[in-house]
């Protein structure tokens, strides 16, 4: 799994990012459906 980095927004809405090997932007959620997600999937990153 990649490594998840949390930004902000202009409009303050937390995010999630994640970079691929280069560094660059490989994919951006917002919080609120990511942490949704992991806590149905019983992700490790919940625990």
């Amino acid at each position: 799994m990649a490594r998840r980095t949390t930004h902000r927004s202009s409009t303050g809405t937390k995010l999630y990012a994640v970079r691929d090997a280069k560094g660059r932007f490989k994919d951006i959620q917002t919080y609120k459906r990511a942490h949704s997600q992991d806590i149905k999937r019983k992700s490790k990153a919940e625990k």
